[in-house]
């Protein structure tokens, strides 16, 4: 081809994409990985992947609303459309200068995606994605438009178009083609419709009015009123069925003034400012919340220690375990999901798999705890972002109308993580500090995703990410922190203005920023962990230090200012109960819970002990006595197996135990002056003689005391559960490397022009030559140095067509340079199916 002259425009989405480079052809397969799964064979195979309707489906559900409109424009154009065709249809006849503008990026866009080819003068959208969005009377428009005049008179009979041609004022013709091709004329010329609309009756107006931006339907009567009968005669209405009549496409387009929708939006809406805090403000609130993050699920585990609740038949929490753990959490019941799915997630608990099958932590755990706490948080916030298991979505239904519950099958949703990076890459798009309007915030994700249905799933899970971040200590006060910023892997914030406009309370900064949303990619595993190290390290001093102390008062009570150490905590829960949680933990000491210590083995001089060297106060007098008073009367009463019995050296205590009235259901009866009999297992009988105010401990069956000890109940080893993907992963670009150069060397294989033969198979079918016919062919290309089109069965019994130039021939076997792959290969000839000769100009 010479230099001045033009290529030749593509016929076919084959022939386009065999006109890209490789980097743009790396671009589709990055943005659309569905088909490159598996590795097509050439350009062709592709280009078909590329036009079935599931894929286009995926395609589009990825584009924005202004490369949405485009596309419905395109659908609604003629095919082929012109570059100023579709522009008239988006920017209108006055040309919109920020349409304009954006029309490009969004053409480059849908190109780029494979769902538009072809030259500016020949625009061309893939026959799938215009099915799909054409206008049907089954499937409306999003553009309100209806069929062309061509499409509309399609089943009218001559003679009615004929009518129709004549009173819209044009001269009759010979056939019905012609008559539709001036009426559609007259309805695309400006001036001409502009003269005929100004003859119509007011109300006939107010007809076309109510049609004008959709649907473009209505009902008729068999004897329409004079303002219908005045449109119908003139095609202004089109009959499409008995009844109903339709607004032409050209009519509405002329009374739009040209545009395909009523609102174009060409640029995305901007995320406004809400709040804005100093950074060191959003940082230490973050780290509060990530503080109580940890203690949070360190309580939740910490009370399914000894074995958590049953799973039910179906898999899950139930509704009343779900209350119960809120109310032990001291939160709702969805923010108490929440924390029950972060810790699954995180691979901390899980079901023990026994026949009474229960949740309990998970070894995993225990690894767990003995992390530092940044180490801890930034593996919680690390699975959250990476997790599709959505807590939200607890007590909703799903589609065969069951009830989802927490830790159940159902609760997946693929497009969780994208929503989530998403959200967060906003947030950290705004100035340092900045809380973003959550309205706003919606509006932009819409536009950059356009809902297809009514139920905007992705608006509900952007607005649980808001607040899982918030509770989780990403975000604090709504603006991301400095250690989650780490976590994301995301830029440096922009600088808020030095001089920001007085505004009252409640007003919004806009915040201006209308960059097209990216690709949503996921750090690389080696990328994310380096990341969450470093947002631990930034997180780890604002957590506050462990304290190895507590203040004792005098009534009763522990106050311990801050987090305290792993020890001390363990203990303090054994020997106090938690009263309230806060700033400070106060601890109440309460016979109950000192003899909960001395049943754990803890003698009155170790309490005493304990409390003198992790007080900061001096012992109270109370409390001491306290612990003397249980320690004197624990074990007074000894209880063991008979079925049960109680034994006291005091036959007065237990002359007092049978006179008291509350001893009935433990129906006891005297063996001996100091030992009682009962009809209840020993477990019961401790709880109800500890019920009626009484002191017993259990003794084994040489007679010592036992000491009872919290049994932590582990699951074996679990892995946690892995996120669902939203369809294939993104090549990475080794493997796009490989893949394109395949797809060109199988496409060189399929297109190379060969030398006519007289038996060759038709449709560029691999070719079928005879064994001896083979091995001559393939002997006279090494001596020649020719190249050779070859039909090839692997050991999987799968065909192929490859290009190779034979080096060698020897031993059943050919030596070549195979051109698909692009490098030298040995094939057994008798997997060779045949060979043909390439053209000359093509050798």
């Amino acid at each position: 081809m010479s230099s001045d002259e033009k290529p030749t425009a593509p016929r076919s989405l084959a022939e386009a994409l065999r006109s890209r480079d490789d980097a743009s052809l790396a671009t589709l397969l990055r943005s659309r990985p569905d088909l490159i799964t598996p590795v097509p064979t050439d350009l062709t195979q592709l280009a078909t992947r590329a036009g079935t309707r599931a894929s286009v489906v995926r395609a589009l559900e990825r584009l924005d609303r202004f490369a949405v409109q485009t596309a419905q424009a395109l659908a609604v154009a003629a095919d082929p459309a012109t570059y100023d065709e579709l522009l008239g249809l988006l920017a209108g006849d006055d040309r919109d200068p920020e349409v304009t503008a954006a029309l490009p990026r969004a053409l480059n866009l849908l190109r780029e995606q494979a769902l538009v080819w072809g030259a500016d003068d020949r625009l061309r959208l893939v026959r799938t994605a215009r099915e799909l969005l054409a206008p049907t009377p089954q499937h409306p428009s999003p553009t309100g438009l209806g069929p062309t005049v061509q499409e509309a008179t399609a089943g009218m009979s001559p003679g009615r178009i004929q009518e129709i041609v004549t009173t819209a004022g044009l001269a009759s013709t010979h056939d019905s083609v012609s008559a539709v091709a001036a009426l559609t004329a007259l309805f695309t010329d400006r001036a001409r419709m502009n003269d005929l609309l100004a003859e119509a009756p007011a109300d006939s107006v107010e007809v076309l009015d109510r049609l004008l931006w959709g649907p473009p339907y209505g009902q008729v009567t068999a004897d329409p009123a004079a303002r219908l009968r005045w449109l119908l005669d003139r095609g202004l209405l089109l009959p499409t069925a008995p009844g109903t009549v339709v607004l032409p496409r050209e009519v509405a387009l002329h009374l739009r003034a040209g545009r395909a929708h009523r609102v174009p939006e060409p640029t995305p809406p901007p995320v406004t400012v809400a709040a804005t805090h100093h950074p060191q403000v959003v940082d230490s609130t973050a780290a509060g919340q990530a503080y109580t993050a940890l203690a949070t699920v360190e309580e939740l585990l910490k009370d399914w220690d000894e074995g958590g609740p049953t799973v039910l038949r179906a898999g899950g929490l139930s509704v009343r375990d779900l209350k119960r753990t809120a109310v032990a959490l001291d939160v709702s019941e969805p923010v108490a999901a929440f924390w029950v799915e972060l810790a699954y997630a995180a691979g901390l608990l899980a079901s023990d798999g026994e026949p009474d099958e229960r949740y309990a932590a998970t070894p995993a755990y225990d690894e767990w705890l003995e992390l530092p706490a940044a180490e801890r948080w930034a593996r919680l916030a690390e699975v959250w972002l990476a997790a599709t298991r959505t807590p939200g979505l607890v007590g909703g239904r799903d589609a065969k109308d069951r009830s989802l519950s927490t830790l159940g099958p159902g609760l997946d949703r693929s497009a969780a993580q994208e929503v989530r990076h998403r959200v967060l890459a906003l947030i950290a798009d705004l100035p340092e500090g900045s809380a973003p309007a959550t309205d706003s915030l919606l509006a932009r994700l819409r536009w950059e995703r356009p809902p297809r249905t009514a139920d905007d799933l992705r608006a509900r899970l952007a607005e649980w990410t808001l607040n899982e971040a918030e509770l989780l200590g990403i975000t604090g006060r709504g603006a991301l922190s400095t250690h989650a910023r780490a976590l994301l892997g995301a830029p440096a914030p922009p600088r808020p203005p030095q001089e920001p406009p007085a505004r009252g309370p409640g007003d919004k900064l806009p915040f201006h920023h209308h960059r097209t949303a990216p690709e949503h990619h996921p750090l690389s595993p080696p990328e994310q962990a380096t990341a969450t190290a470093s947002a631990a390290r930034l997180l780890a001093p604002l957590l506050p230090e462990p304290l190895d102390h507590v203040l004792l008062q005098a009534d009763l009570t522990a106050v311990a200012p801050g987090p305290l150490e792993r020890p001390l905590a363990d203990m303090l829960g054994i020997l106090a109960d938690v009263e309230s949680k806060g700033g400070a933990t106060v601890y109440r000491f309460t016979p109950g819970s000192v003899r909960r210590a001395l049943d754990a083995g803890r003698s009155a001089s170790d309490l005493h002990a304990f409390l003198t060297e992790h007080s900061r106060t001096p012992v109270p007098q109370p409390l001491a006595y306290l612990i003397d008073d249980v320690a004197r009367r624990h074990g007074h009463l000894r209880v063991g197996a008979a079925s049960a019995y109680v034994r006291c050296d005091d036959d007065a205590l237990l002359h007092e135990i049978l006179a008291d009235k509350r001893s009935a259901g433990l129906r006891l009866r005297r063996l001996a002056p100091t030992v009682l009999a009962a009809q209840s297992d020993p477990a019961a009988l401790l709880e109800g003689l500890r019920a009626m105010g009484f002191a017993p401990a259990a003794e084994s069956a040489e007679g010592d005391v036992l000491i009872t000890r919290a049994h932590a109940h582990r699951t074996p080893p679990r892995t946690p559960p892995e996120p669902v993907p939203d369809g294939p992963p993104p090549p990475d670009a080794t493997l796009l490397t490989a893949a394109i150069r395949a797809i060109r060397a199988g496409d060189l294989a399929s297109t190379t022009p060969r030398k006519p033969t007289t038996d060759a198979p038709a449709g560029g079918e691999p070719p079928r030559t005879g064994s001896a016919e083979t091995l001559a062919t393939l002997q006279a290309a090494v001596l020649t140095g020719q190249t050779l089109w070859i039909g090839y069965v692997n050991a999987e019994g799968t065909a192929s067509q490859r290009v190779i130039a034979p080096v060698r021939v020897e031993g059943g076997f050919v030596t070549a340079y195979d051109h698909t792959a692009d490098e030298v290969r040995t094939y057994p000839l008798h997997r060779i199916t045949g060979v043909a000769e390439l053209a000359d100009d093509q050798g």
